[in-house]
């Protein structure tokens, strides 16, 4: 049953049109939408990966503009020369936020089935937007920032109502598995705001859940932080249409299934295929080594999700949940870290120390590019006296 709350977008249902004209290339277009008169240019590609026609269904959230997108897809086999023996199509929905995206997954699933089978019938999808509709174009002051996230100092309620997503299977979970130590890698990555680009085959879905991981990452609840720096955009999946909205971009986080993305180093910082993190500019280079207080961080992390699966396993409580844990231990950190930041640059001598850079859960050597980056990015008034270990 749909949970009766406004929700701000659009119905758009999108198909695969295969040409009968072998010399036509075949493509995507928008089949219905409502409203009529929105602009969708380019959510035909978005709402549909490259290389979908490999798999049977899958779904999959994008950006267009200040709107974010969920769309789910389905592949069916059928005698139709007009069609070459397959009919794919996505049904999705937009709106200003995708923290309640998520709740219409299970509707959008059934209705690209039910176009499957019977195509040209949107009496449900018609239906539903007149349920759930609002004022589509942003209001003033919205454009293209999102809310902010302001968060709570206890665990035991969800602190993250700008960036919570609900993977069935805890997409945490399987963004720690996947990536393991690595990302400690990616974390430093997303505090400095670099821009950060997924690479992977479909299905997309998953790899979208990616990207927000690597958002909750980078949060920050102290005040006065980050009012100098961009914030952390996840723009989810992207193909070569965004191209032109990416190349002005100085900070964001997404997903493709187009490999040539690889070689357009001009749009990303950090390249991510499969389980390998790595980056074109020299001066990032030292942070893609796992150092000790990586490896202590892992292990603390790792420590604490087995301590709460044996409370969830013996007690029975699920509060709080593995994705409260995730978050809460990386907002901690982020906040000793400027907590120290701060205080420092607030004294007479202005100087961080190694011992200073301990405290904060750093290696005083392998740490010591990320920091230079950090303080740069941040624009935080303070002197490194840490040697540089290539100097001794």
């Amino acid at each position: 049953q749909l949970i009766g709350v406004e929700l701000t977008g659009v119905c758009i249902h999108l198909v695969v049109t295969w040409k009968k004209d072998l010399a036509i290339a075949p493509g995507n277009m928008v089949e219905w939408c409502l409203p009529h008169d929105v602009d969708l240019e380019g959510v035909e590609f978005k709402s549909m990966a490259s290389g979908s026609h490999k798999i049977q269904s899958d779904f999959i959230y994008f950006r267009k503009g200040p709107f974010f997108g969920l769309a789910c897809f389905a592949n069916m086999p059928v005698e139709s020369e007009l069609e070459r023996g397959a009919r794919m199509k996505s049904v999705g929905i937009l709106s200003p936020s995708y923290t309640l995206l998520y709740r219409y997954m299970h509707f959008l699933e059934n209705q690209v089935r039910h176009q499957l089978e019977m195509p040209g019938h949107y009496s449900h999808l018609a239906a539903f937007y007149e349920d759930k509709k609002g004022e589509l174009h942003a209001g003033p002051g919205r454009g293209d920032r999102l809310p902010p996230v302001y968060w709570l100092p206890s665990i035991h309620r969800y602190m993250y109502p700008e960036m919570k997503i609900t993977h069935p299977a805890g997409c945490m979970s399987q963004f720690i598995k996947f990536f393991g130590e690595q990302i400690l890698t990616l974390w430093k990555f997303a505090l400095l705001r670099k821009r950060i680009l997924i690479f992977s085959p479909p299905p997309v879905g998953v790899v979208c859940y990616r990207v927000y991981c690597c958002c909750c990452l980078a949060n920050v609840s102290l005040p006065g932080i980050g009012g100098t720096i961009p914030e952390s955009k996840p723009f989810f999946y992207v193909n070569v249409a965004d191209i032109d909205s990416l190349e002005v971009e100085v900070s964001y986080v997404a997903c493709t299934t187009e490999k040539v993305f690889e070689e357009k180093r001009e749009l990303y910082d950090v390249y991510v295929d499969n389980q390998n993190v790595k980056t074109h500019h020299e001066h990032l280079q030292p942070l893609l080594k796992i150092n000790s207080a990586d490896r202590e961080k892992y292990r603390r992390l790792t420590e604490q999700r087995q301590m709460l699966l044996y409370s969830q396993e013996v007690e029975g409580n699920y509060n709080p949940c593995e994705e409260d844990l995730f978050v809460l231990f990386f907002l901690e950190q982020n906040n000793r870290i400027f907590q120290t930041l701060l205080e420092v640059s607030a004294s007479q001598d202005k100087t961080l120390t190694a011992e200073h850079a301990r405290g904060m859960g750093l290696d005083p050597q392998g740490d010591r590019s990320f920091l230079l980056d950090l303080l740069e990015a941040y624009g935080i008034d303070v002197m490194l006296v840490i040697d540089n270990p290539c100097c001794q």
